[in-house]
């Protein structure tokens, strides 16, 4: 039985009829993304959203929260009167297990170096009316795709790779813990309407190639930044092809390239896994408004009239790609891997392949693997390099054990670990001799920019299928190609790997004893809780401030970030994770990983109080105790990657009053709207090569901040000169007053504060 049925029948109930109006509203045929955009609307539409730039409410169906953003999501939302979730929510504890020795050991500890957070999430989701699945229960992703996802949904997740859900036919969205905060309070969540990316898959993949290679072939065409505002939706003889799961991978990854999310229509595929993970009754629902849950026959016939942009690939002569390292969207077909090599002088020798994560831990991926290393084994091989398998969920975990696959890979050579994001985001003990020696790592996971996975800025980290980094891990080299080259076996023979083979669902269906799954009580009123006012990992949230009213003059330059710099260099995940719940203590990693322009080094600028060079945070807390205000000056799409909004609220609560980039990443953008800070952008990119270390910024304009104004930024030079440069926002009225109260949830505790007390959090 599917979790809330009644919610999935109501939305089928109603979609049609919603489809149908806004149809008529648009006056022509409409894509799939555009039937559930506008059958979430807050209220009815009136009229046409352009896309790309009208911001529209929206209502969410659910939310999902894992357990590093779940902390500072939940302590806001304690703040904001209500009694209860407004819609279903869950909390998903994947993100703070490390991988060390093994999947019991490390659950284990887990278990006890975080009990204090894993009892505050258990009891706060307890009084709320929200879901909790236990540590060890599964990636929130694969266990949201298991259990939650239907096709035409809408559902914003606290993680950058909740769009995951695509792959049965929902629109899902990253967000910041502040808009997770807006849905589960019943407020509008407000989106910019998404431009369109049509993605035609023709043909259908063989032997090597798999549902990754799509994806990483899409990030090579599109770049990290090129499905920035848009929802790719893929189509065709090829999407038709592929299994559930193998499309959910594909919506995974786009995050990787800036999209707002993907999806696939509703097809047999989805029907099949939705029978087979006991939702029997939403597939039989789904079916009876087929039409409904796919694009309308004009779209398909005619693309080119209905996207704003429109891929092509031909599945039959794809071939297997691997891309990296430092970036997602460096793709490389294998073919041409080896000269790559020696173009950039990559290190050759694979130290360690990992397969799994939310990306790839379906069982269609991990017998596919397993196929590759039960023959593998029979033709007298074993790994060259270190081996992991990260399974996606317990009941893939225990599924995959009960047919043999775990302990083939065990004999192979491989280790086992934790159903749980582990060296996916850094959670990761890595044994390795020399940390400054450069060394390469292969991935089937999604994200591999530098020190993603073990904090290591001399690891080269490349992703690729599960079965492509299996075949490395025999062969032990970057430039294998399994479609060609072969590997000496124990007797010294030159031996071909086997195509890999796997299925799509379990033969014998899934199976698990324990999921992992606590529900909520049904009357949370009498649940209290407790938050150690001297913990140094939880930490109850004080608003901040509103705005003076005034232009922002004075502020001082901490750090002009030179290049790429993600949520990851503006607030790191790995060690930093435990503080995920203390706005104080994790500020202390604010901006250590970006590059400094004035001297390319991390973690070191100038103090202007001072003259001396110190790390960022202690720069900014510096200022801070001054009542001196800071800004940020960044690059391109800055604050790409995860969905974090620790990196939006480090620089509010450490005096950062403004970001002045080229260009932003969309969550990132949000975030930090969200947070009451002035996020803006060079009307001219060249200006960037203005500021100057020394420099004290005035903005000036904002006394009478209205949408699509231009500001002024004054950069006062050291030496008495002063030069005037124009800068965009794109603030609306309602982010405007988020701004003027000094955040959102200042807002939405002023307009709850009417309707219901505070509830009790101490």
């Amino acid at each position: 039985m599917a979790f809330d049925i009644d919610l999935i029948q109501k939305v089928y109930e109603q979609l049609p009829g919603k489809v149908e109006a806004a149809r008529k509203l648009l006056g022509r045929p409409l894509t799939l993304a555009e039937k559930v955009l506008y059958a979430h609307t807050y209220e009815p539409p009136a009229r046409v959203y352009g896309r790309g730039h009208d911001y529209v409410n929206f209502s969410p169906d659910r939310v999902a929260m894992q357990d590093a953003t779940a902390q500072m999501a939940l302590l806001q939302f304690s703040t904001c009167g209500r009694d209860k979730a407004g819609v279903p929510s869950t909390v998903h504890c994947d993100h703070l297990i490390q991988a060390k020795v093994g999947a019991q050991e490390d659950l284990a500890t887990a278990l006890d170096v975080n009990k204090e957070v894993y009892d505050f999430l258990a009891s706060i989701s307890n009084k709320y009316g929200i879901g909790f699945w236990r540590a060890g229960a599964g990636i929130i992703h694969q266990v949201v795709l298991e259990n939650y996802a239907f096709p035409g949904g809408m559902m914003i997740g606290t993680d950058s790779h909740t769009p995951n859900a695509g792959g049965l036919g929902m629109i899902a969205i990253g967000v910041g813990g502040a808009d997770a905060v807006d849905v589960m309070a019943g407020l509008p969540w407000e989106l910019k309407m998404p431009k369109l990316i049509g993605v035609k898959l023709i043909g259908k993949m063989s032997g090597w190639t798999s549902a990754k290679d799509i994806i990483l072939k899409v990030a090579g065409i599109l770049t990290v930044k090129g499905g920035t505002g848009a929802i790719l939706e893929y189509f065709g003889e090829g999407a038709e092809s592929l299994s559930c799961t193998g499309k959910a991978t594909i919506c995974n990854m786009g995050a990787e390239i800036g999209a707002t999310c993907s999806m696939f229509a509703y097809d047999e595929k989805m029907g099949d896994y939705l029978r087979g993970t006991n939702r029997e009754h939403v597939a039989q629902l789904a079916g009876t408004i087929f039409n409904d849950l796919r694009a309308d026959k004009e779209v398909y016939d005619n693309p080119e009239a209905f996207y704003d942009q429109l891929i092509e690939i031909n599945l039959t002569d794809l071939e297997p790609h691997v891309n990296g390292p430092f970036t997602p969207d460096l793709a490389t077909p294998i073919s041409q891997m080896a000269s790559a090599l020696k173009e950039h002088g990559w290190p050759e020798d694979i130290e360690v392949a990992l397969i799994g994560s939310c990306t790839n831990s379906s069982y269609e991926d991990i017998s596919r693997s397993a196929y590759i290393a039960k023959h593998a084994i029979a033709k007298g091989l074993k790994t060259k390099s270190e081996f992991t398998i990260t399974p996606g969920s317990e009941m893939v975990r225990y599924t995959i054990e009960r047919d043999g696959m775990l302990d083939t890979f065990k004999d192979m050579g491989g280790m086992i670990l934790a159903n749980a994001c582990g060296p996916c985001i850094g959670q990761w003990a890595r044994h390795i001799d020399d940390p400054a020696r450069k060394n390469t790592i292969v991935t089937s996971f999604n994200r591999n920019f530098a020190k993603r996975n073990d904090g290591l800025s001399s690891t080269h980290a490349f992703v690729a299928s599960p079965e492509i980094v299996t075949a490395f891990a025999l062969a032990g080299k970057l430039s294998f190609n399994p479609m060609k080259d072969t590997i000496k076996n124990d007797k010294g023979e030159d031996v071909l790997l086997d195509e890999p083979q796997g299925f799509e669902m379990p033969p014998k269906g899934f199976d698990v004893k324990d999921p992992g799954y606590v529900a909520p009580a049904v009357d949370g009123s009498k649940v209290k809780v407790i938050v150690d006012p001297n913990s140094d990992r939880l930490q109850l949230l004080q608003p901040f401030d509103a705005w003076d009213g005034k232009d922002m003059t004075g502020l001082k330059l901490l750090i002009k970030a030179f290049g790429k710099c993600t949520t990851d260099h503006i607030s790191m995940a790995g060690p930093w994770l435990k503080y995920r719940g203390h706005l104080d203590n994790i500020s202390n990693n604010m901006l250590i990983g970006a590059l400094n322009a004035f001297s390319m080094e991390t973690n070191k600028v100038k103090n202007q109080l001072t003259g001396e060079y110190d790390e960022v945070p202690k720069v900014a807390r510096a200022y801070k105790a001054q009542n001196i205000g800071s800004i940020v000056v960044g690059d391109e799409n800055y604050g790409e990657g995860s969905s974090r909004e620790h990196a939006a609220m480090e620089p509010r609560h450490l005096g950062v009053r403004a970001i002045l980039v080229k260009s932003f990443a969309r969550i990132h953008e949000t975030n930090l709207k969200k947070q009451g800070m002035l996020a803006i952008t060079f009307c001219d990119k060249q200006d960037y090569d203005k500021i100057q270390e020394d420099d004290s910024i005035d903005i000036i304009g904002l006394t009478h901040f209205a949408p699509g104004d231009e500001l002024t930024v004054v950069l006062n030079h050291k030496d008495g000169t002063k030069e005037e440069i124009k800068v965009n926002q794109s603030y609306n009225e309602q982010q405007i007053e988020w701004f003027k109260a000094g955040g959102a949830l200042n807002v939405i505790r002023r307009n709850v504060a009417k309707e219901a007390p505070v509830a009790e959090v101490g």
